[in-house]
């Protein structure tokens, strides 16, 4: 990650892959098309019910994920970076309706910024999807809520992946 990129990332850094059985080109399309993002995004048992894609940089990607409970979570990516179909970077928020940045629904010292970076090798055929979260802008505070909830975003990202590898059979 290059100086300018992370600049207002601080602390541990959260990192998560898995290789999908498919080429980097269709894995790009399910990650940056709302035709496909509605049938996979979020974490086990979550369903999209708002997904919009702005794919450029300070585009936006603004969406809404129903929880099993049946409770609305917002959230936005602020793009960064776009470099098809190697590399996403882009800050990650809980979000309301209009697209603003809010607190976590269920962790208010959660960081109000993750800066993410998502990358796509190719690997003979197969894509190896490569996900990397640094608390952004963060308190001290807000830096030690992440740390300490790593076990829940290996958890909810390994059932996204989860998510992603079933839509990817039906396609």
């Amino acid at each position: 990650m290059d100086a300018d990129r992370k600049a207002g990332a601080s602390g541990s850094e959260f990192t998560i892959t898995r290789v999908f059985d498919a080429p980097r080109e269709l894995i790009w399309k399910l990650w940056t098309d709302c035709t496909h993002l509605v049938h996979w995004w979020g974490p086990k048992g979550f369903t999209v019910r708002h997904c919009k894609m702005d794919l450029r940089p300070g585009g936006l990607f603004h969406y809404c994920l129903v929880s099993p409970d049946g409770d609305d979570m917002w959230g936005r990516f602020v793009f960064r970076e776009v470099e098809a179909p190697e590399r996403l970077v882009f800050i990650v928020s809980f979000s309301d309706e209009a697209g603003g940045i809010t607190v976590h629904p269920l962790s208010p010292t959660w960081p109000r910024e993750i800066l993410s970076t998502v990358t796509f090798a190719g690997r003979g055929g197969k894509t190896e999807v490569t996900v990397r979260w640094q608390a952004f802008n963060a308190t001290d505070v807000e830096r030690k809520t992440f740390e300490e909830g790593q076990p829940s975003m290996q958890q909810g990202w390994t059932g996204t992946f989860d998510q992603l590898e079933s839509y990817l059979a039906k396609t």
